[in-house]
């Protein structure tokens, strides 16, 4: 009997939490599924159990995939400014989909290694199990690329010169170690980061605070650095294709997939001083995610 289709994302190892955002098991049923993929401002590993593994480059637009019916992938979703070590920098990989074998030669192993695993869990805490070893060994973050990328996140707006200064870099040199490090300029991943944020307020259910006497949806999008719903609409449909009823199919706590990625968007919740429904919202995930 096949399994139905179903999506499971949640936090990653311990040792991985400075480098993933969150890792997950997607199945899908008999039928083949159509995916969006939206920006994250981070990289992708995708591993089909049983096929070849992928990772999917920063993204700079929606990317729709279609996954084969009866198909089980494990993923790793790395924060902006990480990625397994590759011998290329990240604009190179701007909006690709490419063979992870080709880049990163210790893979040929873990495909047998996660092929054979006797469940999709235990394949997934192998795949983490094998990049902490990775990681531990290659070079650090660079550092200033992720202070960067903390003080870009959406509830802390800053001007972008501002924040080379901040770090004792030029404006020029900000932009080229975030395009070799993050493969987008710092302000292309202020507006994707942007993005993220108001689709994680809209997971978490969150009340909109109310400023300039805006509430629903354009209350979360004043929250969290649009000038307005009209600059959300925009911005969304350039990041998802999708106007942002479409995207959240008409409800402003859930997406239109049905997918739950609380464990994905609690980081940026939690780097944010919360209003008291998404500090319960938090909590409560962050004590049922396994």
């Amino acid at each position: 009997m096949t399994e139905p289709a179903s999506y499971v994302e949640r936090p990653p190892l311990p040792g991985l939490a400075g480098v993933v955002r969150t890792v997950w098991i997607q199945r899908t049923s008999d039928a083949p599924y159509v995916q969006r993929h939206l920006p994250t401002g981070g990289v992708e590993v995708h591993f089909p159990l049983g096929g070849r593994p992928q990772l999917v480059g920063p993204l700079t637009r929606p990317e729709i995939e279609v996954i084969p019916a009866r198909t089980t992938i494990v993923g790793v979703r790395f924060q902006p400014g990480t990625a397994p070590p590759l011998p290329a920098v990240l604009d190179e990989l701007v909006d690709q989909r490419l063979g992870l074998t080709d880049l990163w030669r210790p893979t040929d192993r873990l495909v047998d290694v996660l092929a054979t695993a006797a469940t999709p869990e235990r394949a997934l805490l192998a795949l983490q199990t094998h990049l902490l070893g990775e990681f531990r060994r290659a070079n650090p973050v660079d550092p200033l690329v992720g202070a960067a990328v903390r003080t870009l996140m959406p509830w802390h707006p800053v001007n972008i010169d501002a924040l080379a200064g901040h770090l004792a870099l030029s404006a020029s040199q900000l932009r080229r170690r975030c395009l070799h490090a993050v493969g987008m300029s710092p302000k292309v991943l202020q507006r994707t980061l942007r993005f993220q944020g108001f689709l994680a307020l809209a997971q978490a259910g969150a009340t909109a605070s109310g400023r300039r006497g805006a509430d629903g949806m354009a209350g979360l999008a004043v929250d969290v650095g649009y000038a307005d719903q009209a600059h959300l609409s925009r911005e969304c449909l350039r990041l998802s294709g999708l106007t942002p009823r479409r995207l959240l199919s008409g409800d402003l706590d859930r997406c239109a997939c049905g997918h739950d990625h609380a464990a994905s968007y609690r980081p940026f919740l939690a780097s944010r001083r919360t209003p008291p429904e998404v500090a319960r919202f938090v909590q409560e995930r962050g004590a049922r995610t396994p």
